[in-house]
């Protein structure tokens, strides 16, 4: 489905811009960066004792949706593949359909400056799965997409380059929708039960599939139409609940487009808008976000920070600059907010947070040879209590990150001071904080009122109607009761 497709109004009462989900979520990690089939199948574990928070249709075969986000497997694709050792970087692109657009996906490619590596049919087993998610399941497809030769890019600004690509094939191929398309990541998602993935995808058995990280998930479309494409992860998170503030946040990126500027994009930035698609989940509209931020030079820790930051008003205790770092954002960026748990990776790293209401689970474990693993519940892998090094909670507003590359585990306090004092927030907030004290004198009268119709003038004035003083208000000023009415 097209940009302009997505606009056009939908007949009968279902609206895709209501999709919301309430699902398990998971991720395990070796902490030593180590890439092993093992993590691909602790991965599958985790996805399969998640299964009661998944849900299924008529068809009891059919699930809502699951899938893993994981490391691409480099030498599993150049073995499949043959490609030459010489062809490094390479990028994959996770391909749902595009039947009979190939040469248009092929043109994006090409006009990015890219090179079309080759095509691959995903090996999978369409008997595995249910029969309602056969008959709507689209081809599944990997294009591999490299530099030519002579030229060169340094990791991030390939990664950069895919993003454009991505973006570039989803405006002019209607009926391709791209799961993933990275140098880093790869996504392995469809309309499954947990327990047939592994069963679907060939390659998820294979032992050379090798893999340092996989965040996991399992969905529940609460109030929407389970879709292949909607299925988690997403391209860089997997989250488990909702997003209550969408269309707020939708309006508000929409104002700001416009006056949008990145230096590392530069002039590619108009290829990337709108940044968030029309008619998309809240899941997807909060993945496009953060990628977007991330790829335009934030760290992964900082950008969630800023969309899901936590409860940081007067009554809060923290540290002042921490209140200074939210309260700096909080002019950039309004937040996400919804019960939320949400696992997200750059591809480098990965991590996980809750949101300030704390209505979702998210307990974790770290084990003394370097196993992270983080879940909706406990439980989800078999570790002997002799081996457990740490472990805990995430809770209301708390993030937490895994730095494979120096092979840490930080949690809230560390990694929100490290990102406080990395700029001079609390001097910045000083010197353009503007306040409004008096705005409001006006319309808050300092006395009570007086004369008749006073009382109703005001009442009026705050959208007081006769049906919440008769009630609503009568019946609580009478008998104490609950306001029922």
């Amino acid at each position: 489905m097209n940009e302009q497709s997505r606009n056009v109004r939908q007949p009968g009462l279902y609206r895709r811009e209501y999709e919301h989900d309430a699902c398990g979520v998971g991720m395990v990690a070796n902490l030593l960066g180590e890439a092993s089939h093992d993590i691909v199948e602790k991965g599958m574990t985790i996805l399969k004792r998640l299964m009661h928070r998944g849900a299924t249709g008529n068809d009891p075969e059919t699930g809502d949706g699951a899938g893993l986000l994981m490391k691409i497997p480099r030498q599993f694709f150049k073995k499949v593949l043959q490609l030459p050792n010489h062809q490094t970087p390479f990028g994959v692109a996770m391909i749902f359909g595009g039947e009979g657009e190939e040469g248009r996906i092929e043109k994006v490619v090409k006009d990015e400056g890219c090179k079309v590596l080759g095509w691959r049919d995903v090996p999978t087993n369409p008997d595995a799965i249910g029969h309602d998610a056969r008959a709507v399941m689209p081809r599944i497809r990997q294009l591999f997409i490299g530099l030519p030769r002579g030229k060169a890019l340094d990791e991030d600004a390939f990664e950069r380059k895919l993003y454009v690509v991505r973006r570039q094939i989803e405006k002019s191929a209607a009926d391709t929708y791209v799961c993933s398309c990275s140098s880093r990541t790869i996504v392995y998602k469809g309309l499954l039960l947990a327990t047939q993935i592994d069963r679907f995808y060939h390659d998820l058995s294979d032992p050379d599939f090798s893999t340092p990280f996989a965040i996991v998930h399992q969905r529940y479309s609460t109030n929407t139409f389970p879709s292949w494409e909607l299925a988690h992860p997403f391209r860089a998170i997997a989250h488990n609940g909702e997003i209550n503030a969408l269309k707020g946040n939708l309006n508000a990126l929409a104002a700001r487009e416009p006056s949008l500027a990145s230096p590392l994009f530069g002039d590619e930035l108009k290829k990337l808008l709108p940044v968030v698609r029309a008619g998309q989940s809240d899941s997807a509209s909060l993945d496009n976000m953060f990628e977007l931020l991330v790829a335009a030079g934030r760290d992964a820790p900082h950008a969630m920070m800023m969309l899901i930051p936590q409860a940081w008003g007067a009554k809060y205790h923290m540290g002042h600059d921490v209140r200074a770092f939210y309260e700096y954002h909080s002019a950039l960026m309004e937040p996400w907010d919804g019960p939320a748990a949400v696992a997200f990776t750059d591809g480098k790293g990965l991590g996980a947070t809750l949101d300030r209401n704390g209505l979702r689970p998210a307990r974790w474990t770290l084990t003394r040879d370097g196993l992270f693993v983080l879940a909706s519940e406990t439980g989800v892998l078999d570790i002997p209590p002799a081996m457990v090094a740490r472990h805990g909670r995430l809770k209301p507003g708390s993030i937490l990150w895994l730095d494979l590359a120096t092979h840490r585990l930080m949690e809230d306090a560390e990694l929100k001071t490290l990102y406080a004092r990395r700029r001079p927030y609390r001097r910045w907030v000083d010197e353009n904080h503007i306040p409004v004290t008096g705005l409001f004198a006006e319309i808050v009268p300092s006395k009570a009122p007086d004369g008749a119709g006073a009382l109703a003038a005001l009442q009026g004035r705050f959208g007081y109607t006769l049906e919440d003083v008769e009630l609503i208000l009568r019946p609580m000023a009478e008998t104490g009761h609950e306001p029922v009415g």
